[in-house]
């Protein structure tokens, strides 16, 4: 038993390696962003576990925590992703920007969210003064830029990328687009609206019961991931016509999204 454990760490860390390795040849920047929010992650689970407070009764340090992770996530995959361009595209200085924007756009709003934690208070809606009133309008224009680099990422792969015509490629390219649309539309709502107070739905925290945007945001965000996933099943499966299939499965999620959405109106 032991010693099956044992091989299955090895095998995981082999695996970790391995995904390092290649995130790195298809964007070095973003591959050491995201392992660095992943390793703030560790201080970040001993602070939720030891400091007590809380911000309108959710653990202090949990929204943190929950960026950490979805930034880590974001940007991995947008340097996988980039990794479908030519490798001479690669090194070209709008794709460099591109890694920048990300990297310094998230950096601020992690940075922003773990300060506003650390002193005991809350980072959106916070306008009790001018400068954090100025601060949560920064934070809104880095999420609007954050999006903006995907729809300029799913452009150059479908113009540039030698796989364009695949149906894993074309979901990355729809998944690229919604995630620029849709997070940021639902990004304004959850802007001016600020969601219920108390814990919600474990780990994510969501209020089901209406008037809460983070659902649809989420979906948005995400649509990055969810639906290149859904494209690399059609193209595992061989489906005939698999661009119709990605067109369907991407018409059906922005439809699940807008009822989020409508839910989440007051």
């Amino acid at each position: 038993m032991a010693t099956a454990t044992s091989s299955n760490a090895r095998g995981l860390v082999q695996e970790a390696r391995a995904l390092h390795r290649e995130l790195l040849v298809r964007q070095p920047l973003l591959a050491r962003f995201a392992w660095l929010m992943l390793a703030l992650m560790l201080p970040t689970l001993l602070l939720l576990a030891l400091d007590d407070r809380s911000w309108r009764d959710v653990a202090i340090w949990a929204k943190p925590l929950k960026f950490m992770a979805s930034t880590a996530l974001f940007s991995a995959s947008t340097a996988w992703f980039i990794g479908l361009l030519p490798e001479s595209m690669r090194r070209m200085r709008t794709v460099r920007s591109l890694a920048w924007v990300v990297v310094l756009t998230s950096s601020f709003e992690v940075g922003y969210i773990s300060l506003q934690a650390a002193l005991g208070e809350g980072s959106h809606h916070n306008l009790r003064d001018p400068l954090h009133a100025a601060l949560f309008g920064l934070m809104a224009l880095a999420a609007v830029l954050l999006t903006s680099t995907q729809a300029v990422l799913a452009w150059l792969i479908a113009r540039h990328s030698n796989t364009s015509d695949t149906v894993l490629t074309q979901a990355v390219v729809a998944g690229l687009m919604l995630t620029f649309l849709l997070a940021t539309i639902s990004g304004f709502l959850l802007g001016g609206q600020q969601p219920p107070a108390g814990v919600g739905v474990p780990i994510v925290g969501w209020h089901m019961g209406g008037a809460d945007a983070r659902p649809a945001h989420f979906m948005g965000v995400h649509s990055q991931q969810l639906l290149p996933l859904v494209g690399l099943a059609l193209q595992q499966c061989r489906v005939v016509q698999g661009a119709r299939w990605v067109g369907a499965a991407a018409a059906s999620y922005a439809l699940l999204w807008a009822l989020l959405m409508a839910r989440a109106l007051p």
